[in-house]
């Protein structure tokens, strides 16, 4: 009896012991448990080539005026500064990005061209529907299963933050992230664009759903080369330099979750060809060859400089000269993008397809606070996640040499939504009548042929955080914390003089505008998984201090 008495304390004391060190590492065991359910989840096999399918005989082609070829490309979290175009530039512009300038100089910058969200998703879903993604449901950015809960976890132990992330209680009734997205009874550009002849290819990253009828392929696209997984290239590949950023919840969950995985048509998971950018740009260049014959749409959806940061050792070896890793890894990315941008229109060139194709450049939302790169947005306030101007006053840049003239410039605000009914109108085909459509086209008013502004009033909206451009004026709001800032763009472009207590009337004015704006969307198609707290003037390294000032961000 004794020695049972004993035996059970013993135990007793070593299920205390492995149940406090549990707690004690409940992060370490809840990233170990994404892990292993990614791997259960999604098996990836060898590299696989894509065979594209190619348009008509070069010897039957035909002679007669076609429709351009439209290439929609998309940056994943380029910050304002990241970009020479308007004299700034990572690193204090000692990474030249003249490609992508290029777009730019070469046909028409929108000064104010502004993202749909503060967060890719939904601004994806603006882009290829021409509408408020909250019209039809999209008011949250899907996350992995699991990620809010563990980056609320990581946040919780974080001694640099005062302010911690409000976390729903519902997590696991809101459903699997394939089955978040926009919904297939919209319309889409690409759908559209078939519709008169186009054949259409998605390359890159989707995260508009991927059942139901949600995935590129359900939704008007011949083609699509989906990023399965977010690594862009293995962790131990010999080619890779890694920035782990430890002080970021984000970064160390998605260097558990991601993995290095592409699909093709809603196939099985194979591993990409190469560094995911440099990738990306070689099967788009193929895309084009294979498809001069024929008019194209391809939307080409780059990942970089989106975390975790990865880079290839040449890019990164080329910038000896930047002392921090951190920056040289981000700058590097900086690089390969620039790079795809210039073998894409190298490509349109070279196959005589440059004149009669339209090129959009932009990208889904600004540069992140939680990189820990202070002048990402600079000289906007604000980051990815909140709309103030660095979250979503974005590089907006088209060319197409048949009919926009090189170095135009277009100062009213624009937003991504126009983007749809811009290139179904160069492609001669219709836009929807049985709803409505948000986006203008631009052309006309680029060409000076149209009289006014593409809009006057721009509105934004995810849970805590709402937003409202009108006239110049700017309103943002967040509860938590019960908070309203009022800016005058016109005169202060960079938010930072907050006129809400002195102009009251204006405040109770646009308040009213955002509620009747409301009243004509619907509510979220899934509920939120967290409220997240976002510093507006400090990036991620540096500690909250009880004044700054900070709004809640619902996702």
């Amino acid at each position: 009896m004794k020695s049972f008495i004993r035996w059970t304390l013993r135990s007793a004391a070593v299920l205390v012991v492995l149940g406090a060190l549990l707690w004690v590492n409940r992060t370490a065991v809840a990233l170990w448990g994404v892990g292993v359910l990614m791997d259960l989840r999604m098996p990836v096999g060898p590299h696989r080539e894509i065979d594209w399918a190619t348009g008509v005989d070069p010897e039957q082609r035909p002679t007669g005026k076609r429709p351009p070829n439209i290439v929609l490309i998309l940056a994943d979290d380029l910050g304002w500064n990241d970009l020479t175009f308007n004299g700034g530039g990572v690193a204090g512009g000692s990474v030249p990005t003249a490609n992508i300038d290029s777009i730019a100089s070469q046909g028409v910058t929108f000064t104010n061209g502004y993202a749909a969200n503060g967060t890719c998703a939904p601004s994806r879903a603006a882009l290829l529907s021409g509408r408020y993604p909250t019209r039809f449901g999209f008011e949250f950015t899907p996350t992995p299963p699991a990620m809010p809960r563990i980056i609320g976890m990581l946040n919780a132990d974080d001694p640099l933050r005062t302010r911690k992330p409000i976390l729903a209680k519902n997590e696991q009734a809101i459903g699997d992230f394939d089955e978040l997205g926009m919904p297939a009874s919209e319309i889409t550009l690409a759908e559209l664009l078939k519709d008169v002849g186009y054949h259409t290819v998605h390359i890159g990253k989707w995260h508009l759903g991927g059942t139901g009828g949600m995935a590129a392929e359900d939704q008007g696209f011949d083609e699509s080369l989906l990023m399965a997984n977010g690594l862009h290239l293995p962790v131990n590949d010999p080619n890779v330099v890694n920035s782990k950023q430890d002080f970021d919840p984000i970064d160390r969950f998605l260097w558990r979750a991601m993995k290095y995985a592409a699909s093709f048509n809603g196939g099985e998971a194979f591993e990409p060809g190469g560094y995911l950018t440099d990738y990306y740009t070689d099967e788009a260049v193929k895309v084009i060859e294979a498809n001069r014959d024929r008019p194209f749409f391809l939307y080409l959806a780059y990942f970089a400089p989106h975390t975790p940061l990865q880079a290839t050792k040449a890019d990164y070896d080329a910038l000896s000269h930047i002392k921090s890793h951190r920056q040289r890894v981000y700058a590097a990315m900086i690089r390969a993008l620039d790079r795809g941008v210039g073998r894409v229109l190298d490509a349109l060139r070279d196959n005589g397809l440059e004149n009669d194709t339209l090129v959009v450049f932009t990208s889904d939302n600004g540069g992140a606070h939680y990189i820990g790169i202070p002048d990402v947005n600079k000289p906007f306030r604000g980051w990815k996640i909140t709309y103030f101007e660095g979250g979503i006053h974005v590089p907006f840049f088209a060319k197409w040499p048949a009919r926009i003239p090189g170095g135009s410039r277009y100062d009213a605000p624009v937003q991504h939504f126009d983007v749809m009914p811009t290139a179904v109108a160069a492609a001669g085909a219709t836009l929807p009548t049985d709803r409505p459509i948000d986006g203008r086209d631009l052309l006309p008013f680029v060409r000076g042929e149209s009289a006014g502004v593409p809009h006057r009033k721009l509105f934004w909206r995810s849970g805590a955080s709402q937003s409202a451009l009108i006239d110049g004026w700017k309103l943002n709001l967040s509860n938590p914390p019960g908070r309203a800032w009022l800016f005058d763009l016109r005169t202060d472009p960079n938010e930072k003089n907050d006129l809400a207590a002195a102009e009251p009337a204006k405040v109770a004015e646009m308040r009213a505008e955002i509620e009747a704006h409301n009243a004509t969307q619907v509510p979220p198609s899934w509920p939120s998984v967290a409220a997240m707290p976002i510093n507006l003037d400090k990036d991620i390294t540096v500690a909250d201090a009880p004044d700054d000032e900070y709004i809640y961000w619902s996702n």
